[in-house]
């Protein structure tokens, strides 16, 4: 039986192999060595996304998290590669555009070890961003691209990646929201223990380092999400590193007493508060598509989006934080919106499609 290497380290990539990781077992064809690179390491950013989520126990936890981006990247790529060396798998898959998905393709790389790359093709074409730095580059290194969307693969098209490497598999993101969303209600659950009703709250998340490290921008936010609270409950699960940016720039006391901040969510705990929000305002890419998935209106916090099909099908809607007033009439104005009925992300069996492609690939 073959290996594959599977490389995670944030909670939007446990979230992917969940599934990509049961159509493995299913499938027969490859054993699976899980590695935990640690960049996501709190338990509510990491171990309880494996419970809930039927994920195996990583075979190696490397437990590499913090520091600058070259540092942090830099331990990993010799940790993966130790890992590697070690295992000697058919290929290494890689989700997404962390610094673990661009250690881990460049460690396999070197090695001349094969590489997946799950959500390949997405550009936000700004390259200020680390995640568009690691995403272009991983998919310079892979030898399988699987695209989420049309989008996606007319971008790689146009970067001259051969057409016999890129592969319309569809967004393994929607799998997983199609096997748990019937798993959370209305009743109970975190929205029960906030004092929450349906549709009558706004949902927040803010992660990226764009908004973080700007405190210009990272005020913008803070003070829109403040106004919006006066008249509609604002719940904000807080990254870690965002509470304590907060912490340091003096607004964190005043904000408790405006805003429910809580600490980061479970998957079904954010499910739940993302099915049932009014609006979702977020700089995260896969809260964007989770809120289309549950056709709950979005407002992305930046100044792009990958994801261009939600904008365009009017689910989505870009409010850059550099005015308090443009970000609170983008949230007030998405209050019951609808978008188009469109389905740009495949059936919902994006992770077989992938498992099929490697195991007829590696046969040969």
């Amino acid at each position: 039986m073959q290996k594959i290497v599977t490389v995670v380290g944030a909670r939007p990539q446990f979230i992917k192999a969940s599934v990509v990781s049961q159509a493995i077992l299913a499938d027969g064809h490859f054993s699976e060595v899980l590695v935990h690179t640690g960049q996501h390491f709190d338990s509510n950013m990491s171990a309880v996304f494996f419970s809930e989520l039927g994920i195996p126990e990583p075979a190696y936890s490397l437990d590499i998290h913090g520091g600058q981006h070259g540092a942090m990247t830099g331990r990993m790529l010799a940790g993966i590669e130790e890992v590697l060396i070690r295992e000697s798998p058919a290929a290494v898959l890689v989700y997404g555009d962390t610094n673990s998905t661009l250690a881990g393709a460049l460690a396999a790389a070197k090695l001349h070890i094969p590489v997946a790359h799950v959500e390949a093709g997405l550009r936000s074409f700004n390259m200020r961003m680390p995640e568009e730095i690691n995403r272009v580059l991983t998919d310079r290194v892979s030898r399988w691209l699987f695209a989420p969307t049309e989008t996606a693969c007319g971008h790689l098209a146009r970067e001259g990646f051969a057409a016999d490497s890129v592969f319309l598999v569809g967004d393994v993101m929607y799998d997983v929201a199609l096997h748990f969303a019937e798993r959370v209600s209305a009743d109970g659950g975190r929205l029960g223990a906030l004092g929450l009703s349906p549709r009558a709250y706004v949902l927040a998340t803010v992660h990226r380092a764009e908004n973080t490290d700007d405190p210009a921008r990272l005020a913008v936010i803070v003070d829109a999400l403040t106004k919006i609270a006066a008249s509609t409950p604002v719940v904000w699960p807080l990254h870690p590193r965002t509470r304590g940016l907060l912490q340091s720039m003096g607004r964190l006391d005043s904000l408790e007493n405006s805003i429910r901040l809580i600490e980061p969510l479970g998957y079904l705990d954010m499910v739940q508060l993302e099915k049932y929000a009014a609006v979702i305002a977020t700089d995260s890419g896969g809260v964007q598509k989770e809120a289309f998935f549950y056709r709950v209106p979005c407002v992305t916090l930046r100044d792009e989006t990958e994801w261009v099909e939600l904008v365009a099908a009017g689910w989505n809607r870009l409010a850059p934080p550099v005015s308090v007033a443009a970000v609170c009439e983008a949230i007030a104005g998405a209050v019951g919106a609808r978008g188009l009925a469109v389905e740009p992300y495949g059936d919902g069996k994006s992770a077989s499609r992938i498992v099929g492609e490697l195991a007829s690939s590696l046969a040969g």
